[in-house]
């Protein structure tokens, strides 16, 4: 008998979160049908989707379920601009960000990391700054080396990172401030072979490219793009199991040190439009239906009860992940009645104040 009243308590469990999920889908769909930016309901969430960790869709289109956050103070790293929300990300991305820090402290004798933006707490469209880092596999790192002290949250938020290049010349590294450490740790970050792509600025590339004597064998994950003086960023790729992660191409073979790195020396990338339009074009914003479906219920799903519940620090014992085929609200709720309890969202070690 007891038997029975447990697995009719546990039916009615699962049929009341389909009720609450598929109510709370409806609702999204009516936001999304509004016309409301998925940057504003993405940017809302506060907390992660009590989740599977995994990613949905495309670096630059989806959303993260699972998301963990990364402690804001570690013995080789700080995290910055925390009033951005920004330090989450999928477990892989977060555990691969605390290797990385302690191995530039112990072998190249970097400082420690800086840490800039990773991704919201469910991913998806930000409000600013970015069109990528929506599904937590995307972290930006200042190339400034972490102080001997615990930076303040003022700090955190009104600090400058330090830009390579020099001010008055074109594409050029300044040597003042560049040195053979910030090589080695931008190298260090290509070279894990999870990470996919390392992104920087295209006079470091270069620098990279003229000046490297150790191994190259990963300086073709370092790619040139606009901007990234300040910062570089390093994408891994879709991890294990994340069915419904959709990664890049492959880096084409070669160190990169081309034709394709000398074009951003020529006047081609800079040039200005050759005509304004006639009418300004208002930006269109992507909205929750662009996103990969499995998002409706990333965004609407249920968040733990503090941050500190949901910040990297133990194991993880995963709740069932949403299915990449999942096409309707029907399989969507379907999906959600099966996932595990939030007893399942990890339990992180004591870790620093913010101050």
């Amino acid at each position: 008998m007891g038997l029975e009243i447990a697995a009719a308590v546990r039916r009615c469990g699962s049929a009341m979160l389909a009720f609450i999920v598929g109510a709370s889908l409806l609702a999204t769909e009516a936001a999304s049908a509004d016309g409301t930016p998925a940057k504003e309901l993405f940017g809302a969430k506060a907390l992660p989707a009590a989740m599977a960790p995994s990613s949905y869709g495309f670096y630059a289109k989806g959303c993260l379920a699972g998301g963990v956050a990364i402690p804001t103070d570690g013995p080789t790293w700080q995290a910055m601009r925390l009033s951005r929300n920004r330090r989450w990300g999928h477990p892989e991305m977060i555990a691969l960000v605390e290797r990385f820090s302690q191995d530039a402290a112990e072998k190249i004798g970097w400082p420690g990391l800086l840490l800039g933006d990773i991704s919201q707490p469910r991913g998806g469209p930000m409000t600013s700054g970015h069109a990528s880092h929506q599904i937590g596999l995307d972290a930006d790192i200042w190339l400034t080396p972490m102080p001997q002290r615990t930076l303040s949250y003022e700090e955190r938020e009104s600090i400058s990172a330090t830009s390579m290049l020099q001010k008055n010349k074109f594409l050029t590294v300044d040597p003042s401030i560049w040195t053979p450490t910030h090589a080695r740790l931008i190298m260090m970050a290509a070279s894990y072979p999870q990470v996919e792509r390392v992104f920087v600025n295209p006079a470091i590339k270069k620098k990279l490219c003229d000046t490297w004597k150790g191994d190259r064998s990963a300086l073709g994950k370092v790619r040139p793009i606009y901007g990234h003086d300040y910062h570089f960023h390093i994408r891994i790729k879709c991890p294990e199991g994340s069915v419904g992660c959709k990664g890049q191409a492959r880096v084409p073979a070669g160190d990169g040190c081309d034709k394709s790195l000398a074009w951003w020396f020529t006047d081609t990338p800079w040039a200005k439009p050759k005509k304004k339009p006639e009418k300004p074009v208002k930006p269109k914003f992507a909205k929750l239906s662009d996103l990969p479906k499995a998002c409706a219920l990333v965004l609407d799903g249920p968040a733990p009860t503090s941050e500190q519940e949901a910040t990297y620090g133990t194991a993880y014992r995963p709740a069932t992940a949403v299915p990449a085929a999942a096409t309707s609200i029907e399989a969507v709720i379907g999906a959600a009645a099966a996932a595990a309890p939030l007893e399942n969202i990890p339990v992180p070690l004591p870790r620093p104040t913010l101050q």
